[in-house]
């Protein structure tokens, strides 16, 4: 960093040089031009010094780093303000405050660590990992470290490691890896698959953080789930033998345990220099065809299962369903039947009180016809001894009359009834205008009809009925005739 001011002051020396030992008083011209040369020269080694002095003295510190600085004097200190710093003809390099190391499908394995324009300071191919059950699988992951703030854990960092692109090979990347293996080695690719991502993300950043597990791996033999039967010996019935193995082999991971009951770990050594964890996790897992042809066969045959078992419901469902249509056909007849023997029963109540209404109105009618004929009958009674009476007493009084005067009154009354009539009767007869004939009746010949005859006539029916109107006119003494 010195060479560049010096270079300068040797640049400044030589203006000087070149303005007195070239000198041509002869030549006017000739020594204006050295003399415009020399300060030429000068001119650009107080440029070449000045700038050089300035960038060796004086850096320009960018935001998100912090950075390592050796002066010239021997001064090792860490930068992190933002802006031109002095580190005075040293030297110094630049360190993310944090760093982060991915594995994904466009990871080539580049660590460009001191880059500002780069994503990621370790960007790796996706890493092949083998699970409990013996399954490999590719594994997409990311984490991010934060480098330590203090200043003297930072330059015990930077002493040990140097440059970070050190501390990423060195140490993050294989405890990213390390860790990512051992996570992997806690879990089964079928648990994984089935549930168990949120646990093998939370191991993986847990272990990021705190340390590996210290495991031990244990194979054991399980009985399987259901025990399996044949059907081939038909005498044996529902009580058929077991065929097959009906265990399976398995492995368990234990983890270790220290004298609190807390799992052991393998601490992280990057943790040591006050590098934290601030995020980790796993983004995708990509395991070999053959599991996923074998999970796509479980995933038909849970498919299977699943539209078995819906079948089976909605069977169950349509019996029951026959079942309740059945029993609300039957419940509808017996409410059929029982609304119309209801009904009938109330027609057959009904014609009963209204029989026995009609009955009691009749019996009460005839009860009342009764009082009112024996009503009528006792006044028929009294009107007719009334009238008995009082045909007594007109006939009393009519006899009395009688016996008083023989009853001349009524006989004189006829009498003159009687000659009313046939005074009547011989003014309304007929009498022609011209008798033709002999002598009358008195004559000895034949009626004729004239005034005489007449008169004669009336008389003796006049004699007639004086004869029989011809009674004893004497009151008689005896009341009873």
């Amino acid at each position: 960093m010195l060479f560049m001011p010096i270079l300068g002051l040797f640049i400044i020396a030589a203006g000087f040089v070149i303005r007195r030992s070239l000198d041509f008083p002869d030549n006017p011209n000739l020594d204006g031009a050295v003399n415009m040369a020399g300060w030429a020269v000068k001119v650009g080694g107080i440029l070449l010094f000045v700038l050089s002095t300035f960038q060796g003295m004086f850096f320009y510190a960018e935001p998100g780093f912090k950075y390592h600085v050796r002066t010239i004097l021997g001064e090792e200190k860490m930068v992190s303000d933002t802006g031109y710093n002095l580190y005075l003809f040293g030297r110094y390099n630049a360190w993310k405050n944090a760093m982060s190391v991915q594995a994904s499908a466009t990871g080539r394995g580049e660590v460009t660590a001191e880059t500002d324009s780069s994503q990621m300071s370790a960007n790796l191919s996706p890493k092949s990992l083998v699970f409990l059950d013996q399954v490999d699988a590719f594994v997409s992951a990311t984490a991010r470290f934060e480098l330590p703030s203090d200043q003297e854990a930072f330059l015990r960092l930077a002493r040990q490691y140097r440059t970070p692109e050190n501390l990423l090979r060195t140490e993050l990347v294989p405890a990213f890896e390390e860790t990512l293996g051992a996570t992997a080695a806690l879990m089964s690719a079928e648990d994984y698959f089935q549930g168990g991502k949120t646990e093998f993300n939370n191991e993986f950043q847990r272990q990021m953080e705190n340390g590996i597990y210290l495991v031990r791996r244990i194979e054991q033999r399980v009985s399987a789930e259901a025990d399996r039967r044949g059907s081939a010996n038909a005498a044996l019935g529902e009580n058929q033998e077991q065929y097959g193995d009906d265990s399976k082999t398995i492995f368990v991971v234990q983890k270790l345990l220290d004298e609190t009951g807390q799992p052991r770990r393998k601490e992280q050594s990057f943790t040591k220099f006050g590098i934290s964890v601030t995020s980790a996790r796993v983004t995708d897992v990509n395991p070999n065809q053959k599991f996923k042809d074998r999970m796509a066969l479980r995933q038909q045959a849970a498919a299977d299962r699943a539209i078995a078992r819906e079948q089976r419901i909605q069977e169950e469902e349509q019996k029951l369903l026959a079942v309740a249509r059945g029993e609300r056909e039957v419940a509808e007849r017996q409410a059929a039947a029982k609304v119309i023997q209801i009904e009938r029963t109330t027609d057959a109540e009904t014609e009963k009180q209204l029989a026995i209404t009609a009955a009691e109105r009749e019996r009460e009618a005839a009860r009342i016809a009764r009082e009112q004929s024996e009503i009528l009958l006792e006044k028929a009674r009294i009107d007719a001894e009334a009238v008995r009476v009082a045909a007594e007493a007109e006939a009393y009084a009519k006899q009395q009359i009688l016996e008083a005067d023989n009853a001349l009154a009524q006989k004189l009354d006829a009498e003159v009834e009687i000659q009313r009539l046939w005074a009547e009767a011989f003014a309304r007869r007929n009498v022609p205008t011209y008798v033709f004939g002999g002598g009358g009746a008195a004559e000895g010949g034949a009626p004729v009809g004239s005034d005489d005859e007449a008169s004669r006539l009336f008389q003796i029916l006049t004699l007639q009925a004086a004869e029989r109107l011809d009674y004893d006119r004497n009151i008689s003494q005896d009341p009873q005739k």
